[in-house]
């Protein structure tokens, strides 16, 4: 919700501090000379692009990489948290670069309908990437952002003439082929900023996309909190979930605004999904864990509790998963 005095907005169960310790975590990262690269390759797929290109009929979810992918429901093409640069960075040669390239390439896409955003993040929002999707052959698509990153696009992305930004519980209902789909912009636990200067200025979330035949939610970026639970209290199942498992270390840092691999299965058994997919991982190297540990991390947690491997599964850069 926004705090209006001071025109930034808050989370519902944490109180409103910058992250604390970001010095000692950087020093601590550079006297063990963090982060380390991959203990094994992560390696991609050939994408089909001409199935994806022709598909109107059926669900697919296509992972690009890190929280980028692509979801086609009822003829809808809904691309996610794009972001095709090098670097996830304010400026193209310094920040956490990219190990592993996309999974589909810009110029591969099929035509996007619609652009989700779950929050200002670099990792999350980039320029470049909107920029050139906005131009895409055809028009720009529909962006539904989070409050205040509609301005953002208003300075930066000029080529984006359709962007509507949303609250927390907002709803917004698109047509989709045979249907419509309800997109619900909803709260989870984490911050926002593109500078020193603009914490929390814009929303963050995550995404609720309910259809008569699919019901899918994405996480965005998130700590554990009871959000989760309200979300499968209010919707009751998902019949997916996208929810992040990577840039959880050190946990004495990042647990307030991102979730371990044990803590993201309890996400998803909280929102009531019958199966996720984790995000969040194996291409940009944003904190101190491993690129090629949090599937590894995952599949003990599943263990610990009984879960079987294929409720929650990582998929490979470019990679195609089809339902119904």
């Amino acid at each position: 919700m926004p705090d209006r005095g001071a025109l930034r907005f808050v989370n519902r169960y944490l109180p409103d501090r910058p992250p604390q310790g970001v010095l000692r975590w950087q020093l601590d990262r550079l006297a063990r000379r963090l982060p380390r690269p991959p203990r094994a390759p992560i390696t991609g797929v050939t994408a089909d692009v001409a199935w994806l290109r022709a598909n109107r009929t059926t669900t697919a979810f296509t992972w690009i990489g890190h929280s980028s992918f692509l979801l086609q429901l009822d003829g809808l093409n809904i691309l996610v948290d794009p972001v095709f640069s090098r670097v996830a960075s304010p400026v193209p040669f310094a920040g956490p670069r990219r190990h592993q390239p996309p999974g589909l390439a810009l110029a591969e896409l099929p035509h996007i309908d619609v652009v989700l955003i779950s929050h200002a993040h670099y990792d999350h929002l980039d320029r470049p990437s909107v920029r050139a999707i906005a131009r895409q052959p055809g028009g720009a698509p529909r962006f539904l952002v989070p409050r205040g990153v509609d301005g953002w696009f208003a300075r930066h992305v000029r080529e984006a003439d359709d962007v509507h930004g949303v609250d927390w519980d907002h709803t917004i209902a698109l047509d989709g082929r045979t249907a419509p789909v309800e997109l619900h912009f909803l709260a989870v636990q984490h911050w926002a900023n593109r500078s020193l200067w603009d914490r929390n200025r814009t929303l963050w979330g995550s995404w609720a996309l309910l259809h008569p035949a699919f019901r899918f939610w994405y996480a965005g970026d998130l700590g554990y909190s009871p959000d989760p639970l309200a979300i499968g209290a209010r919707f009751e199942r998902f019949d997916l979930a996208a929810i992040p498992i990577g840039a959880y270390e050190p946990r004495w840092f990042m647990a307030p605004q991102h979730v371990a691999p044990d803590e993201a299965v309890q996400v998803m058994l909280d929102v009531g999904a019958a199966q996720a997919i984790g995000v969040h991982w194996g291409t940009f190297a944003l904190t101190d864990e491993p690129l090629d540990e949090p599937p590894r991390a995952l599949a003990q947690a599943l263990d610990a509790r009984g879960l079987g491997a294929d409720r929650f599964t990582v998929m490979r850069h470019g990679e195609t998963r089809r339902f119904g």
